[in-house]
């Protein structure tokens, strides 16, 4: 698996926008209510969160092409599912675990074509 997207919660959507906007030196391709996400070249996605816990710290999402096999292994490799997979739009999925220590681990499936 390959790194997709780093999420970091936020509590103030368009003050974060601003500063990851600078920081990124790249304009969101998307920007709504619930997310704004950026592609920085060569780096994975930076997704802002307003709903995310922002003590839980930011999450990264590994890519694979199949989510519900790579959650199960995870699982048998001593990971607690915290999120089911789930539809997050145009058929991209995204689930999320906790590992051994309790951090959180995000897994993305891009949609089939």
């Amino acid at each position: 698996m390959t790194i997709h997207t780093i999420t970091v919660p936020v509590a103030d959507l368009p003050a974060a926008t601003a500063f990851y906007r600078t920081l990124l030196g790249v304009e969101p391709y998307a920007e709504h209510g619930y997310y704004v996400g950026f592609r920085p070249p060569g780096a994975p996605e930076i997704g802002l969160d307003p709903h995310g816990d922002v003590a839980a710290g930011p999450i990264v999402y590994w890519r694979t092409d199949d989510i519900t096999t790579a959650v199960a292994a995870l699982v048998v490799a001593g990971a607690s599912e915290e999120r089911s997979p789930h539809d997050v739009g145009q058929g991209a999925l995204i689930a999320t675990v906790r590992d051994t220590d309790g951090h959180l681990i995000g897994l993305f499936q891009p949609p089939t074509a």
